[in-house]
C-alpha cells in the first residue's frame, strides 16, 4: 500500500507531457476532392516492408486470403480473421484461421481453419471459455480455449448488428476489458456524413460496451465515424481507438486520428470534425452535441485510413518503448498517396508527446502507376516482444522484432517527424 501511494505521488509529481500541436485545418474545398485508388501488384519474391535500422521483418505467414484482424493467444498461437470488401464480383474467405509457430523462429509452421462461413468476420476476443467473433452482421461466440485448433461447440449469435453501408464500413472490432467483464465493440457509420438521413445510421458510428454477464450492449462513445483499431494504453489503462474521418472536403480534410475513448463522449460526427469544426454539408440541428464534441488526442493524417493500433512492446530499443504504432491502410480520396505504412506516436504518462514518425514503409511500388505491394491493416504484440502486422492486400502477416547487435540500437531522431499526410514524396 505504501509503495502504491508512493508510486501515485511520483506520477502526480511528474510534469504533464506537452501535447502534440493540433493539425492546421484548411477551409473546406481548399483543394478539390479527388479519387486516386491503389492497385495491388503483390510483393516480389523476397520483398517485405522496410523497418528502421536495428529491426528485422519476417514473413510470419503468407498465402492468406485478405488477413484482417489478429488475436495472439496465451500459448502463442495467432488467430486471424480472413475477410474482405465484397463488391464487383469479389468473394471473401469468411473464415478464422489459427497460425502456430512450433519452433518459435518467427514463422508459422502450421495453419488450421477454426471457423468458416461467417459473414465478413473481423474482431476477435477470448472471453472466459469462449471465442467471440465480430462479424459484420452480429457478434458471435463459441467454446474455445488456447491450444485448441477447432471450436469446442456450435456458434451462437450474441448480438445482431446493422450491416452494409458507405465505402464498406463493414468491419466490427472487439476487445475485452482486462477484468473480462466488458467487451467493447466498434461499429462504423453507414454513410459518409449521414447524407441519407439518420435512420440509416441508427446504432452506428459508435463504440458499444457489452456486459459479458447479461450480454446487454449500450453506447459507450458516439460520433466516431468509423472506429476500427482498439487497444488499452498500458500506463493509464484507458481504451484507445483508431478512427477514419470523412471524405469529400479536399486533400487535407479531415485528419484521421487516434484517441482515448471517454465513457459517454461525443466526437463530432457527422456535425463537426476535430472537435467543434462545423462540416458545412451537414444540417446543424444538434448544437448541443457539437458544443460538447471532444477534440481527438492525435491526428495521424488526412485520408490515411488509420485502421490498426497497438502499444509498443516494453523490451524494445530506446525510443520505441513508449508509444503507439498505427497501421495506415492508405488513401483513395487524395491527389497524392498518404498512409500505406505503419507509424509510431511517442507517449509519456499515457498521452502522446510528439508528432508521428515512420516505422514500417515500402508498401508503395510505383505511385505514378498507383501500384502498391500491400496495405497495412491491424497490429498485435506477442509475448516474445514482436510486433505483428496484417497486410490484407499482400495476403501476409509480417513479424517485426529487434535484432541482436554488438552496439545498442540508437534512438530514432526526433527532429524530423513524418508528415501526417504520409512519407516524403
Amino acid at each position: 500500500m505504501i509503495l502504491a501511494l508512493a508510486a501515485q505521488a511520483a506520477l502526480a509529481a511528474t510534469p504533464a507531457p506537452a501535447a502534440p500541436t493540433p493539425p492546421p485545418l484548411p477551409a473546406p474545398y481548399a483543394t478539390p476532392s479527388v479519387e486516386k485508388r491503389s492497385v495491388t501488384v503483390g510483393w516480389p519474391e523476397g520483398g517485405r516492408p522496410k523497418a528502421p535500422e536495428g529491426f528485422e521483418v519476417l514473413p510470419f505467414a503468407t498465402g492468406l486470403s485478405s488477413p484482417r484482424q489478429m488475436l495472439v493467444l496465451a500459448n502463442g498461437d495467432v488467430l486471424v480473421a480472413e475477410a474482405q470488401t465484397i463488391k464487383n464480383g469479389k468473394t471473401s474467405a469468411n473464415r478464422i484461421t489459427l497460425l502456430r509457430d512450433d519452433n518459435r523462429d518467427g514463422k508459422a509452421d502450421q495453419s488450421f481453419t477454426v471457423a468458416e462461413n461467417i459473414r465478413q468476420p473481423f474482431g476477435l476476443a477470448i472471453v472466459g471459455p469462449d471465442l467471440w467473433i465480430a462479424a459484420t452482421d452480429g457478434v458471435l461466440r463459441a467454446p474455445f480455449k488456447p491450444g485448441d485448433t477447432t471450436l469446442g461447440g456450435p456458434i451462437e449469435q450474441i448480438l445482431a448488428l446493422p450491416a452494409g453501408g458507405y465505402n464498406n464500413h463493414w468491419t466490427r472490432n472487439l476487445i475485452a476489458s482486462p477484468d473480462g467483464k466488458t467487451v467493447y465493440l466498434t461499429i462504423g457509420s453507414a454513410s459518409n456524413i449521414a447524407e441519407h438521413g439518420p435512420a440509416e445510421d441508427q446504432g452506428r458510428a459508435e463504440i458499444r460496451a457489452i456486459d459479458v454477464a447479461t450480454r446487454k450492449a449500450t453506447p459507450f462513445a458516439t460520433g466516431l465515424r468509423n472506429p476500427v483499431g482498439l487497444a488499452f494504453e498500458p500506463t493509464s489503462g484507458a481504451l484507445w481507438t483508431a478512427v477514419n474521418e470523412r471524405d469529400g472536403l479536399g486533400d487535407e480534410l479531415v485528419p484521421d486520428y487516434i484517441t482515448s475513448v471517454r465513457a459517454g463522449g461525443f466526437y463530432g460526427w457527422p456535425y463537426s470534425y476535430f472537435g467543434k469544426t462545423i462540416d458545412p454539408r451537414v444540417k446543424q440541428d444538434k448544437p448541443d452535441l457539437v458544443a460538447r464534441a471532444i477534440v481527438p488526442d492525435l491526428a495521424v493524417g488526412p485520408h490515411v485510413a488509420a485502421l490498426g493500433i497497438a502499444f509498443a512492446p516494453q523490451a524494445w530499443p530506446a525510443g520505441w518503448t513508449q508509444g503507439a504504432f498505427v497501421a495506415r491502410h492508405g488513401s483513395w480520396n487524395r491527389a497524392k498517396f498518404s498512409g500505406y505504412d505503419v507509424v509510431f506516436a511517442p507517449f509519456a504518462n499515457g498521452k502522446p508527446t510528439g508528432e508521428i514518425r515512420p516505422f514500417l514503409t515500402g508498401f508503395v511500388s510505383d505511385e505514378a502507376k498507383s501500384e502498391v505491394f500491400g496495405r497495412p491493416v491491424s497490429l498485435a504484440t506477442t509475448a516474445t516482444g514482436a510486433l505483428l502486422l496484417a497486410d490484407d492486400a499482400g495476403n501476409a502477416i509480417w513479424l517485426v522484432r529487434p535484432v541482436a547487435a554488438k552496439a545498442p540500437v540508437a534512438a530514432p531522431p526526433t527532429a524530423a517527424p513524418v508528415s501526417p499526410s504520409g512519407p516524403p514524396q
